[in-house]
């Protein structure tokens, strides 16, 4: 089904490898399309409870094909004539529209999607890195937005998604600059969430992923993601009385119960996946 993606499922796990290693997985429309669907499958398959997106071979994505690219920057189309279209919508259908645009819907996802940068991340593989939930890295992991140094702009929502993960004037830095950060600093200026050293990346995602979905309730994840997104556009006022709305919701759901009684016995609990 899939020309450039790999996609696993391991329980309780949904592996998405982007698939072009010579090309440094270099992004494509076609790429753009089964990632989507594979999301969608994912999210859709109860054993699935974490999503990790990462790179084959030694780097992440560089980017927009650069084929690609040079066709547009001399009017031609993006690509050559394409296989029929995977079709996929995955994403909750409630949240807000700017939820579920052409990268964003990452954030619309009911289940936690983990980017696992294993390498290079250039170009629009930033703005797609940052429509996940978290970024994790390897120690050889660099980014570049890339923009500015191609007579481009912003792409993908990501002077919007950047300065609220970085703050502004970070944003304006890589943004304006496009210049190099190594993972250290993409560390300490919350572009990722931690770095770990190359060989230990994956070994690291997987334990972290095997243990959120071991001992969180799925549906509490789902309702969080949710949560922390729709109130990133709302007032304090609004993600108040929202909370309060959803409490009273999850006291009336079996994982609650589940949840005390799994602490008092004092053993892993079992929830129900979704």
């Amino acid at each position: 089904m899939y020309e450039q993606i790999i996609y696993e499922v391991e329980d309780p796990i949904a592996t998405i490898k982007l698939n072009r290693p010579a090309q440094l997985n270099a992004w494509t429309d076609r790429m753009a399309d089964e990632v989507k669907h594979a999301v969608a499958r994912a999210e859709a398959d109860p054993e699935v409870v974490v999503i990790i997106v990462t790179g084959e071979g030694r780097g992440f994505c560089a980017g927009a094909d650069l084929k690609g690219l040079q066709n547009l920057s001399t009017g031609k189309a993006m690509e050559g004539p394409r296989a029929e279209r995977l079709e996929a919508d995955p994403g909750n259908p409630e949240m807000d529209a700017s939820f579920r645009g052409r990268f964003s819907y990452l954030m619309s996802v009911r289940k936690p999607v983990i980017a696992a940068i294993n390498g290079p991340c250039a170009g629009m593989a930033v703005p797609i890195s940052l429509c996940c939930d978290m970024r994790f890295a390897s120690s050889k992991a660099v980014f570049t937005t890339a923009f500015a140094q191609r007579g481009l702009i912003a792409e993908w929502g990501v002077s919007w998604t950047l300065a609220r993960l970085v703050g502004p004037a970070h944003a304006m830095d890589l943004l304006l600059s496009a210049r190099r950060v190594k993972a250290d600093e993409a560390e300490r200026i919350g572009l990722v969430n931690k770095v770990y050293p190359h060989d230990e990346l994956m070994p690291a995602v997987y334990a972290y992923a095997r243990e959120m979905a071991t001992r969180c309730s799925p549906t509490s994840l789902s309702v969080m993601k949710s949560q922390v997104y729709a109130d990133m556009t709302a007032d304090l006022a609004r993600a108040n009385t929202d909370s309060q709305r959803l409490m009273v919701e999850s006291f009336g759901r079996p994982d609650f119960e589940e949840g005390v009684q799994s602490f008092l016995e004092k053993r892993s609990p079992s929830f129900a996946r979704v």
